[in-house]
């Protein structure tokens, strides 16, 4: 725990990422409690919204353009009627002391970084040799992770392959997410699917932002806390399993 922690602690305040969230949900309070027929719910693209006619300057009336330059509360209000807002989940078993495996597993989970100190054509080579000497292994799961965002729509697909053969191709698409949700999202779908199988005691993911799935291991309060305790659940059921099960991330520079 970091000294400014501590401070929170001792007067009793909670961590500021939390207490910011707890702002933004109590700013939509006043708009979602309107009643059904009010003329804000005209303005608005809401699930809740059971009018059938949209005012000429509604949200829904607006092209995907206008709609990617425009801000403000009432944007604000209609994205959170959806429930499209970044999860914390601080309390979540997986990030008590004593449970988190990062105390539990340290050694069975790893990274393996493309350095600015070295070589691309090297590190595209022991990718190469790596996927070369598993693609063999009936033991072995390789998980190649992307996802990207085009005009506010994210697309996010992984390839599962065990000994050289493909197990499984997942493509999704959302809207309203961030590019680090659709990552994680990604990565998830993948080591889901993977810690499924009895027979696998080793898992590869290869992914173009190592940055993202660090936030998997991150015990401090974060905007993707939602994902990350759903992909430590599914690792610390496996690494449960066989003391020999473990888990590497590897980065391919895009």
């Amino acid at each position: 725990m970091s000294p400014s922690e501590g401070i929170e602690v001792i007067v009793d305040l909670i961590p500021i990422k939390l207490h910011l969230q707890k702002l933004v949900g109590r700013s939509q309070l006043h708009t979602l409690a309107l009643p059904s027929n009010h003329i804000i719910y005209l303005l608005i693209d809401s699930p809740f919204n059971s009018l059938k006619h949209h005012h000429s300057v509604s949200l829904k009336s607006l092209i995907s353009c206008q709609r990617f330059n425009i801000k403000g509360h009432l944007v604000d209000s209609n994205d959170k009627a959806y429930g499209i807002f970044p999860s914390f989940s601080p309390l979540h078993p997986e990030l008590s002391l004593g449970s988190r495996i990062i105390d539990n597993f340290p050694d069975r989970f790893s990274f393996n970084l493309s350095s600015r100190n070295k070589n691309e054509k090297t590190h595209c080579q022991q990718l190469d040799n790596m996927v070369f000497e598993v693609s063999s292994s009936n033991s072995t799961t390789i998980i190649i992770s992307d996802a990207s965002i085009k005009n506010n729509i994210a697309t996010s697909i992984s390839h599962v392959h065990i000994a050289n053969q493909p197990l499984i191709k997942m493509l999704c698409h959302a809207v309203l997410v961030t590019t680090t949700e659709a990552e994680l999202f990604t990565i998830r779908c993948g080591i889901n699917q993977a810690c499924s199988k009895d027979n696998v005691y080793k898992i590869i993911v290869v992914t173009d932002s190592i940055h993202v799935a660090k936030k998997i291991f991150n015990i401090m309060s974060h905007p993707y806390q939602g994902q990350a305790v759903a992909i430590l659940s599914n690792l610390h059921q496996f690494f449960t399993r066989n003391q020999s099960n473990s888990i590497e991330f590897w980065e391919c520079p895009s």
